[in-house]
């Protein structure tokens, strides 16, 4: 998840580790189990494609660790659900970051104070949100969504596994 401003400047948080199942995003665990080169590159990648493409406000940036280096599988040009760690891991989150880029502000340091995992609540997830919300490691977004169904996002929760290493 990466963002810049109007005046080129490029602010990035720090790359999450995606699970998907059945083509759906499920946890982003950050920090992702990557080298510190393998870090540098996905954040000079998610630069170097902001730039390029002379964009503002925030874009995910999905890649794949490959025995080659890291390739892209997409781009997602807004907040993305695998950036949802950040309202809890980080002091400016992807949404404030966004607005900070579109509104021509000081882009807010990407820097993570938490280790987050963020688990999408999907469909009938929802029948755990009373225990969910009893851990108090963990804090629930919901989306206000009247009706579940399988496979439809319903909120996210974010569960606090420690402080970010220095």
């Amino acid at each position: 998840i990466a963002a810049r401003g109007v005046s080129g400047e490029v602010a990035c948080f720090d790359p999450g580790a995606n699970i998907h199942r059945d083509g759906i995003l499920r946890t982003t665990t950050v920090p992702a189990p990557l080298s510190v080169a393998q870090r540098t590159d996905a954040v000079l990648l998610a630069g170097r494609i902001l730039n390029a493409l002379d964009y503002v406000g925030v874009m995910g940036v999905e890649l794949f660790v490959t025995k080659a280096g890291l390739v892209v599988n997409e781009i997602a040009p807004r907040v993305h659900n695998s950036g949802h760690w950040t309202q809890n891991g980080c002091v400016i989150d992807q949404f404030e970051q966004h607005i900070r880029a579109v509104a021509g502000w000081p882009l807010g340091d990407g820097a993570r104070h938490s280790d987050i995992v963020m688990e999408n609540l999907i469909g009938e997830d929802m029948d755990r949100v009373p225990d969910l919300a009893a851990d108090p490691k963990v804090a629930l977004h919901l989306y206000g969504k009247a009706e579940t169904r399988a496979g439809r996002k319903m909120g996210h929760a974010n569960r606090w596994t420690g402080p970010a290493a220095s």
